[in-house]
């Protein structure tokens, strides 16, 4: 059924050995191999993919790799079709609520901003995922963002800046400030009310 609803075996494969393997790249006969498909049938749904971006590549030592780029906007769906073994969190993937985000940061500890873009907004075309500033516990944050990336089921892109740069950053027009800004997210916190000054 699948076969038909995606048009080829050879994609169906290739989505399969991606979808089961985030962060792990492979060349091109490495994959002819893995899947048992034709290499002329492998090069040609692997620019397609490429072109939609599902994929992304890379050259190293004269090798051109492939990897599923967990930053494309439909990854989490189609993981939840194609994964062997996703949790039940991500097929009914939703951004939490702004109740929940506050308990979770308030375990984190220290922060006084914390700005939502990239994978958690739509349209955003950030590529950082969450920005927080304060002094969080390090111990504390890589729990914190483990859990995330667990739910989200996708690596993600965080920035964690003290008070004082931030600040300063945004008062100089920082180029990583003002694109997250102008870009669409979510303000989760803001203590000192910066954001909306």
């Amino acid at each position: 059924m699948i076969d038909a609803l995606f048009g080829s075996k050879t994609r169906i494969k290739l989505l399969h050995l991606f979808l089961n393997n985030p962060g792990k790249s492979f060349y091109v006969r490495e994959i002819t191999r893995l899947i048992d498909e034709q290499i002329n049938s492998v090069r040609r749904e692997l620019s397609n993919m490429l072109n939609v971006g599902i994929i992304k590549s890379d050259t190293s030592d004269n090798k051109l790799y492939y990897e599923v780029d967990q930053r494309y906007e439909h990854y989490v769906p189609l993981r939840a079709i194609f994964s062997d073994n996703v949790s039940v969190s991500e097929q009914s993937h939703t951004i939490p609520s702004t109740l929940d985000w506050q308990s979770k940061l308030d375990e984190v500890g220290n922060i006084k901003l914390a700005v939502l873009a990239g994978v958690f907004v739509p349209n955003s075309v950030t590529s950082v995922d969450l920005l927080l500033v304060g002094n969080p516990s390090p111990a504390k944050l890589k729990t914190f963002i483990k859990s995330l990336e667990k739910q989200e089921g996708r690596e993600l892109n965080y920035s964690v800046l003290a008070y004082d740069e931030f600040y300063y950053r945004l008062s100089i027009h920082d180029k990583f400030i003002t694109e997250l800004i102008a870009s669409k997210h979510i303000v989760l916190r803001d203590e000192e009310k910066i954001l909306s000054k």
